[in-house]
């Protein structure tokens, strides 16, 4: 009893940390379907689709860069002179 009431103070108390870290993915996700909110059935389905195949739009500050670089070498858990490699095309690429 005790761990399935610490299990649901865990699950209270980490749900809205877990909840806000959003991968870039995630946030295209829910930025195209925001976008397609009245849209039912296959008229949905096609604009997700167009909305998900569409390439992403460049970021247009240092910081926006940054930060977008930032979360794709997070995503693909990066380290050391990998990320430092990754890091600059990114932001040379952006």
């Amino acid at each position: 009893m005790k761990t399935l009431s610490l299990l649901a103070c865990l699950l209270f108390l980490g749900g809205p940390v877990i909840a806000s870290a959003a991968t870039p993915q995630q946030q295209r996700m829910a930025d195209c379907s925001a976008r397609n909110k009245g849209k039912t059935g296959e008229d949905y389905k096609t604009a997700q689709k167009a909305c998900l195949s569409a390439p992403a739009p460049a970021a247009s500050t240092p910081q926006e860069r940054m930060k977008t670089c930032n979360a794709d070498a997070a995503a693909k858990k990066l380290a050391g002179d990998a990320r430092k490699t990754f890091m600059s095309g990114c932001l040379k690429a952006h």
